[in-house]
């Protein structure tokens, strides 16, 4: 099989494999980890590189032409949060972003909550600029 057919099957069943459910989940920096790790895994197999021939994750990205999974994960969930907002007010999926709790909450840390990923990393991303 040669590097082409083997891209297409890594696009068709891995990514997807490897997306399932994340329009929905927060990513933490461990799962991030991970899936970054599982793909990096399945490209080195592709080309048959192994860990030893020390080839950066850059350079196998650029051979394959692949494009690192969480980021397009986030694009994926970027897309997700923009089409929930043109919903109508009446459509679960809308009112459930926009719920707020009512109560008080833990005296632990909160978790991290999915529509606050999307703030953060806007907020990082101005201060860096």
């Amino acid at each position: 099989m040669n590097k082409e057919t083997k891209l297409r099957i890594h696009n068709i069943t891995a990514k997807a494999a490897l997306k399932f459910g994340s329009e929905a989940r927060v990513l933490k920096k461990r799962e991030e980890q991970r899936l970054e790790a599982a793909q990096m895994k399945f490209l080195r197999h592709l080309l048959g590189i192994t860990k030893l021939d020390k080839e950066k994750n850059q350079c196998i990205r650029e051979k394959t032409g692949a494009e690192n999974i969480v980021k397009e994960i986030k694009q994926y969930q970027e897309k997700s949060l923009q089409h929930i907002q043109r919903m109508d007010t009446n459509r679960i999926s809308k009112q459930a972003l926009q719920y707020k709790r009512k109560g008080r909450r833990h005296i632990r840390r909160p978790r991290k909550r999915w529509r606050d990923q999307f703030y953060f990393e806007d907020t990082r991303n101005r201060n860096q600029t």
